[in-house]
């Protein structure tokens, strides 16, 4: 079976236990695919710690959940150096970082030491403890939730750790059809009847989703494409060449960083498609979501009450199209 094939059937795995949040779901296998990671913001009850840790069930490799709160500190992320009385030595207790999907609930409830810790750990795919380097797995995917309504006792993330995060995703609610949906999936799970995978279900290994990475990578992508896509990011740094409304609502624009997670991004949105080439749909569906926690707004457009979607739209709507 092909990798795009096994990478399908993951989908529809997880789309059976996840209802109302399609955009969630592939967006998370588009991170999966892609190498990155993922902030979610969305309001309680909206299926996102269930859904990376559905996606954890249909994989080969472990997943671990981290409630973020005021008094966690680094070392309950990356682990601890233990003395052993016995042997007078010192033995590396591996912390919750050395999983392979990691979730970090209500990430800015942590302080900024904690928030650094994993944004490091992130970047780097590595952590030091003491003189120490320890390497974390090559199948290394962290997802953090905010909670949009309450922000007393929060720790906003600066907005250049924000950069680190490959796609800053919005979920919404779902609609009657799919609220009926998730109370029948619920009473079905409360009955001790899951929705059953289908016949001969084995995880997808790692291997697959390593040769997937490499097939995304291959993926044709017109040189009138790129530079395209090239465009949209030069565009958040230069903004003037398309608007002088534009020019006075962006203070910052968006990194090479946010080039190069654009570019793998619609290439993976185009291969979970079905297709061995990228089109400019895909790199606009994707743009928001690349974007959206990369652009900086100055006072002027706050007060205008205009955000990065806003930004983005406009952008995406006066670049010429190859």
């Amino acid at each position: 079976m092909t990798a795009n094939a096994e990478i399908q059937k993951l989908k529809k795995y997880i789309g059976k236990r996840i209802i109302g949040q399609e955009a969630l779901v592939n967006r998370l296998l588009v991170a999966l695919l892609a190498d990155g990671h993922l902030l979610v913001e969305g309001a309680p009850g909206l299926a996102k710690t269930r859904a990376i840790k559905v996606l954890g069930e249909g994989i080969e490799g472990d997943f671990h959940r981290v409630q973020f709160t005021p008094d966690l500190l680094p070392a309950d992320l990356t682990g601890t150096e233990i003395y052993r009385p016995q042997d007078a030595s010192f033995h590396f207790h591996r912390g919750p970082l050395f999983h392979n999907l990691i979730l970090a609930d209500e990430i800015n409830r942590a302080p900024a030491k904690v928030q650094s810790a994993l944004l490091e750990a992130m970047g780097e795919r590595q952590i030091t403890v003491g003189s120490e380097t320890y390497t974390l797995p090559k199948l290394f995917l962290v997802m953090a939730t905010q909670n949009p309504i309450e922000q007393e006792g929060t720790y906003p993330l600066p907005e250049a750790q924000l950069d680190r995060f490959l796609m800053h995703v919005r979920i919404g609610w779902p609609d009657a059809t799919e609220e009926a949906a998730i109370l029948s999936l619920v009473r079905g799970e409360s009955r001790s009847e899951p929705p059953q995978p289908e016949p001969g279900w084995q995880p997808i290994k790692q291997s697959t989703i390593f040769t997937a990475r490499d097939e995304i990578l291959q993926l044709y992508l017109a040189d009138n494409l790129q530079e395209y896509l090239i465009q949209i990011v030069l565009a958040t740094r230069k903004p003037a060449a398309y608007g002088d409304d534009l020019a006075g609502w962006l203070q910052y624009g968006a990194s090479p960083r946010a080039t190069i997670g654009l570019d793998r991004c619609a290439r993976a949105l185009a291969w979970l498609d079905g297709r061995d080439f990228v089109t400019p749909e895909d790199i606009q569906a994707i743009a928001f979501d690349i974007l959206r926690h990369r652009l900086i707004l100055n006072y002027e457009a706050e007060a205008e009450g205009i955000n990065t979607d806003r930004v983005i739209a406009e952008l995406i709507q006066r670049i010429a199209v190859p």
